[in-house]
């Protein structure tokens, strides 16, 4: 108690009151601190402030410092201009990204993507650094990595061919497998921090989110649960802030189920579900991301993909049809844009109303689909 920088009075009554640390205060509500310390009010309002100042691990960021970092203008390419357009240029360089879906939806696809493109130089959307990838739950895909690098320029047409295989794409992807929370705790404090400082990536992806959260915790321990999701969230945030490096979590998803109470019919059910625009996962899905609530507020941006009931080809290649869609973010609407997963990568895929759409922001400067 004696580092606050408070009035020696203030302090000499906490002693006598035996709250030993900047903690034990916080714990008392204002009221009782003033009961039991014979403080007034003021000097109670002071002595709060500094105790949290204290505990406080890192110093705020302004909403302006956010708002002209977002306004910037460097993004990181997704690699394919259908995407980049849905996201206006590619993933936000300050803050946390979350990607959720089904499994097979494409989620680590476009983590893997995002990987490679984050090597390129900054003239063709990359960060002109390397990645590191955080596996929680399966193994890294490193055969579907060497195959992306491979058909590399397939899918950057819009990249020399020079350039692409001047890079060493598997050098500069950094692997690390964590079991459980506090292996993530250590990665994350440690490892990465040192891989940031040296300007070894720019990229960091944990894949997937909600594995550890889940197999840790019971129902019971929902308390413990929120404690530790707040700590991650706090370190990811930081790393972001602090590197001006994009975030991306890849997260699992929830079904749910509507309960109705009283005689509804289905129209008035399809009403209510439609009528949820504040919803914090797609109107045309039947399941939400998981960890709920208190994870949804600590992530900035929220994507989701998911598989359509339809097949596409090209060439000798066939793909089930995805849709990836924009939940929340502070830049975008929201929206959506349809996908494909081929040998080269994930690019999307254009429908007609959205063809003519693009050819009349094309007048404007933009680029043809991918």
């Amino acid at each position: 108690m004696d580092q606050l920088e408070l009035n020696p009075r203030i302090i000499a009554a906490v002693s006598r009151a035996h709250l030993k640390s900047a903690r034990e205060v916080l714990c008392v509500s204002g009221s009782d601190l003033q009961r039991v310390t014979g403080l007034s009010s003021s000097d109670v309002q002071q002595l709060l402030i500094a105790a949290a100042t204290s505990c406080r691990r890192h110093h705020p960021i302004a909403a302006l410092v956010l708002h002209r970092k977002f306004d910037a203008g460097l993004r990181l390419s997704v690699g394919c201009p259908v995407l980049n357009q849905l996201l206006r240029g590619g993933l936000l360089v300050g803050g946390v990204t979350e990607l959720s879906g089904e499994s097979g939806a494409g989620k680590t696809q476009l983590a893997l993507q995002l990987c490679l493109s984050v090597q390129y130089p900054t003239q063709y959307g990359g960060l002109h650094s390397g990645a590191v990838y955080i596996c929680t739950e399966d193994s890294f895909p490193i055969k579907r990595l060497q195959q992306l690098i491979t058909d590399q320029s397939l899918l950057r047409s819009d990249v020399p061919p020079s350039l692409i295989s001047s890079l060493q794409f598997s050098d500069r992807i950094y692997i690390e497998h964590v079991a459980d929370l506090d292996s993530l705790q250590v990665c994350l404090s440690r490892r990465v921090p040192l891989l940031l400082t040296r300007g070894l990536v720019r990229l960091l992806v944990v894949d997937s989110l909600a594995a550890l959260f889940r197999s840790e915790f019971q129902a019971a321990d929902w308390l413990e649960r929120s404690k530790q999701l707040l700590t991650f969230s706090s370190t990811l945030h930081h790393l972001s802030s602090r590197f001006t490096t994009p975030v991306l979590c890849i997260n699992q998803v929830s079904s749910f189920f509507l309960t109705v109470v009283g005689s509804f019919s289905c129209a008035d059910v399809t009403d209510f579900l439609s009528s949820s625009d504040d919803s914090l996962g797609p109107l045309s899905s039947s399941v939400s991301p998981a960890l709920g609530l208190l994870w949804a507020n600590q992530v900035m941006v929220r994507l989701m993909m998911r598989r359509l009931q339809v097949t596409v080809a090209q060439g000798d290649q066939s793909s089930v049809l995805r849709r990836l869609e924009v939940v929340f973010a502070p830049h975008l609407a929201r929206s959506g844009r349809d996908a494909a997963v081929w040998r080269e990568g994930v690019r999307g895929v254009m429908r007609e109303v959205e063809m003519s759409q693009w050819r009349g922001s094309e007048e404007g400067g933009g680029g043809g689909p991918h």
